[in-house]
Order: C-alpha cells, then structure tokens, then sequence
C-alpha cells in the first residue's frame, strides 16, 4: 500500500477508517482537532462536532452500545469535561468498541494548564495507549478498538501537542469493515444503579488483572511494548514524546523499555528489564506516575530527581541529563523582542473591549480567542478558568459583593463556548434573581481552534446547513427578559447599551454580533490611513492593540502612527480612537 507523510492527528483518523469506525462525535480542542476534521473527509464515517466534551463521549459510547465502533477526540481538559461518563462507562463496558483520543499539552503551547491524563486512566480504571508517531498513532487506533472489544472496556488514546502535530511517514491500508454487534438488553450490565455498580466493579477490578497480565505478554507480541537491547549499563523507560526525544539524544548508548500501554503499566516487564541494566532512569514529561510504579515494584529508578515535572523535555535536557553532554549551541547576544499571540487585526472582540475600556469594568472572562484582550495594551479581563466559567463566575463575585458592585462588572465569552457550558451558568443567574450582565461575542465560527463550525452557526461539520441555536429567543426562554444585539465595531452602540443593561435592576445578554475577520465569507472596507499632516503621535491609536498600527520616524524628529496597508482590514476602531481626525478611511 502507499506510504504517506501525515499529522499524528491524521493518522489517527487513518486508523479510524481502516478500523471500520462507524461513529465519531467529538468538541474542537487544540491539540485534538484535526482528527475529527480529517475524519470528516471519509464518507464512510458519520462525524460530527458535539456542543461538548460530555456530549461526544456520551454520543460515542451511545453508539457503541448500539454495536458498532464509536470514537471521540478531545485535549486534555476536555477529558475533564467528560469524566463524568467516563467514570461509569468504565463500569458498564461496551458492545462495539469504543476509543478516546485525549491530547495533552505539555508546555501549554494551547490551554490553561498542564495536565496529565493518565491520571484518568488509572482513576477510572480504563486501559491507556499512548503512541509515539504517526506510525504508531494509525496502529495503536486499530489496536484500542481490538482490546476495547476483548476486554469489554472503553480505551483512552493518549496523545501530546508534539505527537498530534509531527508528521511522520505512514502507510496505508485498505478499510476492513466492522460487522455491528446486536444490542441485548440487559439491565444488569447497562443500568448503573447501586446494586449492578457494586458486581461491575468487581469485574473492573478483575479486568484491570488481565489487562495488566496483557501489558507484560501480549503488548509486546503486538508491538505495543518494545525492549530494545543496546548498552546495558543504563537503561531507560519512556513511552509517547519522552521515548522520541531519549532515542534521539541517546541513541545505542543505552538501552530501553518503550511503553505503548501506559495503564496498566507491565509488572514483570519492568522488573526483569531492571536485572538487566546496571542504572536505571524513568523519563516521562509531567507527572511520575511510571516512576512510581517502579517505586512501589521495588526497582530502583532515577527520574523526577532529574527531570521536571514542567513543560517539555528535549533532546539536549535528556543528554545533558543523562550523560552529562550539552551539545555547542550559539547564542545571540541581543535579546530576542518578545512576539505574544494577539487579537487579529479587524477582528470584532477588539472593537467591543475597547468600547467598554473606559468603564473601568471587572470582567470575568473565559476560553477562547478574545482571552487575548486580558494582554495590553486592551488588559480587559480579570479572570479566566474554564469554558463557561465567565457567566457562573460573575455570578458568584455579584452575589458575594452585592448589587452595587454587580454594576460595575459584566462577563464575555464566545457563541462556541456560550454552547458548550455557559447556557447552565445563564440559567442559574436566571433562576436565583441574578442581576449580572452577559455578553455572548458572537463570531459565527470556533475560532481559537480553527474555525470549526457550531450549533449556534447552522453547518455542519461538512459544511452542510442545519438548524441554529437562536442565541436570543434561548435567552428568553431561560429566564432572561433583557436581550440586546449589538455591532462590536459601533463603539458608540456598545457603550450606549452595555450602560443601560449595567444600570438596569435585572439580568441581560448582550449579543455582540460580527463574523469572524478571517472567515472567507466576510467581505472587507479598504484599509485606513494616517493623514500626516494631522497625525500628533500622541499614540491613543496604539490603545486599541492592533497588530497594523505602528509608529515611525516623523520629519520632525519625533514620531507618528503608520497603518500597514497589507494587513489592516478597515474595521475603524482605531479612528474612534482618534481625537484629532487623523484617521481616514479608504487606504492611501
């Protein structure tokens, strides 16, 4: 068959095809995404984009249920979000097979935090893989459906940012199809009363035995665990991106354990490779959960002594560690300006933070891309915690400071996250006799991920229009009377209403609604120009934080605003900024 360079991701969703997946639901979450994206071009897979986490896994382990193989992706605080399913789906097993994807992010190129899911997989006592290329990742696919259906349990996939986004060479097979179990009733296995939960964790503890007894024998007929034999004097386990970065630092120098199943992790593997080397050395990014697994076996093991439980590791951490080298690298000796992400220019989110700057406003924020205006010089948001947590948040700090203070502090967040867990948040200001004021930044798109649709923008994943979520008349029917639509580019509006809904006695939604900048559908003004001749320098445009405005030498000495022609948009937020006029539109 053909041989191919893909993403990990891709390869995951390669794996999918050929495994016979019938069924994949997953929420957008970086570094996961582009498995559910690739998943969409196979027609023979039905995909979807969940509202959440908990949704998708819940749809996925639906469907496999029915009797065929069901998928979902997600990052790691995804995983989160969908624990709560997970925990008994562990319980209740499967009937076809039934495989999560979770990235991780070590280093948080993405997200909010650094964390380790394996700690999941050893608390909800499900099996773990985790593959280590693109090659792995199509291969360990196919295998977590087998041992899904073998040992009657759902699989987490355990992927990181460095494995989702490195392309390496995989080849193909054709799709073998999955003949769909029948579903028989039976209340017993499927119904997580008291009575059925106590016998079915029996059988999880039970099952956790043979899967570890699979791990030491079987995971390494399969190519799942590998022991590659160099120089005996140091050994090293590793498993995912640590087993990467260690055999390309180290090479034949040592020798290695690699780990494809990382819970249950292998006993007598691990003891006999110990006898086998003179030193033995754990290297894992994140947590220690290997290392003591080792301890508590009684192996003597070096790692988090040497290695951090922070970020990413790398090739030069690993050699320097280990064999005490650091390889000649040349350093500049003027230090690298910093370039932190920012608010695309013309993006709309821009428009509404610097409308409401002057107000002087605690704003409780939230996940997505206008979590960038919490930078200066915008520094528009006090908080941010997890998808949803703007409007529950702001609940709570209103009702802690009373309504005096509720006028002085609203919450944002996009119409993805609104979808995915700000609606209950709503529903509890609603309920309780809330006062606190919403705004819902509706872009049309999921676009801190890359543009994914959602339920409140009327396609599907392939594009295809749907029904959508009327973020309006949803507001009126939880509760909410006071429900403006607002322009995020007409600073004038945004101020005029956002005052009337902070001095009104009630709870209300602000709607600000403008499509995404880079949507391909939008259509755009020329780009605005500086007029010299009445330009000052006296920066307030650097105040709205676009990446297009700068300031450059003047012809006398001092300096004025310049507006990049290539990349400005003409969304004119920065000309209401202006007090002096110097602001045009139309280009130059």
């Amino acid at each position: 068959m053909d041989k191919v360079l893909l993403l990990g991701n891709e390869a995951v969703a390669r794996g999918l095809y050929e495994a016979g997946a019938t069924v994949v639901s997953s929420y957008p979450g970086t570094p996961s995404t582009e498995i559910t994206e690739a998943v969409s071009q196979y027609d023979e897979i039905y995909s979807e984009w969940a509202p959440n986490e908990k949704v998708a896994f819940e749809v996925a382990f639906g469907a496999a249920t029915a009797g065929v193989r069901a998928f979902t992706a997600m990052k790691h605080v995804g995983l989160n979000v969908a624990a709560d399913p997970l925990y008994t789906a562990s319980y209740i097993g499967v009937n076809g097979g039934m495989v999560c994807a979770v990235a991780d992010d070590p280093g948080m190129h993405s997200s909010q935090n650094e964390q380790d899911s394996r700690h999941h997989a050893i608390a909800s006592k499900v099996p773990m893989l985790e593959p280590s290329d693109s090659a792995e990742c199509l291969y360990f696919t196919k295998k977590a459906f087998e041992l899904s259906e073998d040992f009657d349990t759902p699989v987490l996939l355990r992927l990181s940012t460095r494995i989702s986004h490195s392309r390496s060479a995989v080849t193909l097979s054709d799709r073998v199809a999955f003949e769909p179990r029948s579903y028989t009733k039976n209340a017993a296995k499927n119904v997580m009363m008291p009575a059925m939960a106590r016998a079915a964790h029996i059988r999880v503890e039970e099952r956790t035995k043979k899967l570890t007894e699979w791990a030491d024998t079987t995971a390494f007929e399969a190519g799942i665990n590998r022991l590659f034999m160099f120089d005996r004097k140091i050994g090293v386990i590793a498993a995912g991106t640590s087993y990467v970065f260690a055999r390309e630092a180290l090479g034949e120098k040592v020798s290695y354990l690699k780990l494809g199943i990382v819970n249950p992790l292998p006993v007598k593997a691990i003891i006999d490779f110990a006898k086998q080397v003179e030193t033995l050395y754990v290297i894992e990014e994140l947590d220690d959960i290997i290392e003591t697994h080792c301890i508590k076996l009684g192996v003597k093991v070096i790692g988090k002594e040497l290695f951090s439980l922070l970020g990413e590791y790398s090739q030069n951490i690993i050699e320097k560690s280990i064999l005490g080298r650091e390889k000649e690298s040349i350093s500049l000796d003027i230090p690298m300006p910093p370039r932190p992400p920012v608010l695309c220019a013309g993006c709309p989110h821009r428009g509404l933070y610097y409308a409401l700057k002057k107000y002087k406003l605690y704003i409780s924020g939230d996940i997505g891309c206008y979590t960038l205006g919490a930078q200066a010089p915008l520094a528009m948001m006090d908080s941010c915690v997890c998808m949803g947590a703007s409007v529950s948040g702001l609940h709570g700090y209103n009702v802690a400071l009373g309504k005096d203070k509720a006028k002085k502090s609203i919450a944002v967040l996009g119409d993805s996250t609104f979808i995915h867990s700000g609606i209950t948040g709503l529903i509890d200001i609603a309920y309780n006799k809330g006062i606190s004021t919403v705004i819902v930044l509706d872009n049309s798109t999921t676009g801190m991920t890359g543009h994914q649709h959602n339920p409140a923008n009327g396609l599907t994943i392939k594009g295809d229009p749907t029904v959508a979520v009327n973020l309006e008349a949803l507001a009126h029917a939880v509760g909410i009377n006071r429900v403006r639509v607002v322009d995020p580019l007409d600073i004038e509006q945004v101020r005029a209403v956002v005052s009337e809904e902070l001095a009104a006695e009630e709870p209300s939604l602000v709607i600000a609604r403008r499509p995404c900048a880079l949507l391909k559908t939008v259509k755009h003004n020329p780009p605005m120009y500086i007029d010299n001749d009445a330009c000052t320098g006296c920066k307030a445009c650097l105040q709205v934080g676009c990446p297009s405005i700068m300031q450059v030498p003047s012809e006398n000495g001092k300096t004025r605003a310049y507006i990049n022609q290539n990349s400005c948009l003409g969304c004119e937020v920065c000309a209401a900024a202006c007090r002096f006029g110097a602001i045009k539109k139309g280009g130059n």
